[in-house]
């Protein structure tokens, strides 16, 4: 592929289909069969941009171990991905959007958890723009993440790595196979 070219992504390309309420909130098995049917429709062509996209398997990684998205993403529902994260052992925390943006309160008790949520979340900042994010200081920081390390028998000591991208794709493709009906049998 040209160095300067763009691929365009079936979710970019036609987004009403991804963003239908039907795929954003699949419908109740006593929902109306053409509602249903539709749905199934939606699924079935939403499924298949995905399946063709070059960018499915990093899409299906970040949806699965980084943000807990809604609707259908990465050729998988919001249920399905639920699976995989248990399957992989994987907990993706709610975003919390204050601390997300730097809206910190002043004079407040730091919590422990939103310190190591938030260094989990960003690996890549230092411990000064935690800090600045939290609106408390560097020390602050520093001590609730020294506890963490150090916590014997705690979460620090439980705590598994991330699944790799590889582990991702072939859980889904496991749990793809369980849920679809060979061609043979369905005839």
């Amino acid at each position: 592929m040209p160095e300067n070219s763009f691929t365009t992504t079936g979710c970019l390309t036609v987004p009403g289909l991804f963003q239908d309420p039907l795929l954003e909130e699949p419908p109740t098995m006593s929902a109306a069969a053409d509602v249903r049917r539709r749905h199934a429709d939606l699924e079935r062509a939403a499924e298949q941009l995905c399946l063709a996209c070059p960018l499915l398997q990093p899409c299906l990684y970040r949806a699965v171990v980084q943000h807990d998205v809604a609707g259908y993403v990465a050729g998988t529902t919001q249920r399905q991905r639920s699976l995989l994260r248990t399957q992989l052992g994987v907990l993706v925390e709610p975003e919390d959007f204050d601390a997300l943006a730097g809206v910190g309160r002043t004079h407040r008790q730091i919590d422990h958890d939103e310190v190591v949520r938030l260094r989990r979340t960003n690996p890549d900042e230092t411990l000064e723009q935690l800090a600045h994010r939290l609106g408390c200081s560097l020390s602050t920081v520093k001590r609730h993440l020294r506890h963490e390390r150090r916590a014997p028998g705690g979460r620090a000591a439980v705590r598994r790595l991330a699944p790799t991208q590889s582990q991702v794709t072939e859980a889904s493709a496991q749990l793809a196979g369980r849920r679809r009906v060979p061609d043979d049998v369905a005839a």
